[in-house]
């Protein structure tokens, strides 16, 4: 590699590392110091996203450092992340037909056809959404995200309706699900049927009024989740 070639700085997305002040801090709060927090930190496994992130992250980052001549992350724009998506398509696995195949629109083909194998659009599409992430927890700059360029959503664009009609099959936004409207009514009456007893035990028992059930209610704060 030529020497005067730019290099990038693999940076991990999980962000900046602690200043040496925030880690002094904590080291005075926790027994055990920074050690064993770092210990901690780096033991604790990554979820599937993140780990699958880390790589797409180092996957972009090495084929900038291949390219001849080598590219900085900081040069990069939405026509290199388009160059990179259409690189990936080497190693797709799904079948696209060509407009002359005679099974071009079959979402069941009865038979093998010469026609390439590509990444699907689902899939380039939830990669973008990975390394636009991954861009930014690196210390990139929102309006600067090469990944979030209007180029890019185009050609995402392009791709979901072309391999659309080639496999004939439609692609729809997954709704999300939500409650039936009489299980969250039923779980309201539940709820303020529970409070309502136990206010009135609260005040049977020695309170004065309603000061005292009001009062029990503040020691029992309730909880909730998160789909």
């Amino acid at each position: 590699m030529d020497s005067t070639a730019p290099e990038v700085d693999p940076v991990s997305p999980e962000g900046d590392a602690p200043s040496p002040s925030s880690g002094a801090a904590a080291a005075a709060a926790a027994p055990g110091g920074t050690a064993d927090a770092r210990a901690q930190a780096s033991a604790a496994p990554l979820s599937r996203y993140e780990a699958q992130k880390r790589r797409d992250w180092n996957t972009f980052l090495q084929y900038l450092r291949n390219q001849r001549p080598p590219l900085a992350l900081a040069g990069c724009g939405g026509a290199q992340v388009i160059e990179f998506l259409r690189y990936l398509d080497q190693f797709g696995k799904t079948k696209v037909h060509a407009p002359g195949c005679a099974f071009f629109g079959r979402p069941t083909p009865p038979a093998p056809c010469p026609c390439p194998l590509r990444q699907a659009w689902g899939s380039l599409d939830a990669l973008i959404g990975r390394l636009r992430a991954a861009f930014e927890e690196s210390g990139g700059k929102p309006e600067a995200n090469p990944f979030a360029a209007r180029a890019v959503r185009f050609y995402l664009r392009e791709i979901r309706e072309s391999q659309a009609k080639a496999r004939g099959v439609r692609y729809e936004k997954k709704k999300r699900k939500r409650a039936p409207t009489s299980a969250v009514r039923d779980a309201g009456d539940t709820s303020s049927s529970a409070a309502t007893a136990a206010a009135a035990a609260t005040t049977t028992s020695g309170g004065s009024g309603s000061d005292a059930g009001e009062g029990s209610f503040t020691a029992r704060p309730g909880g909730s989740s998160i789909s």
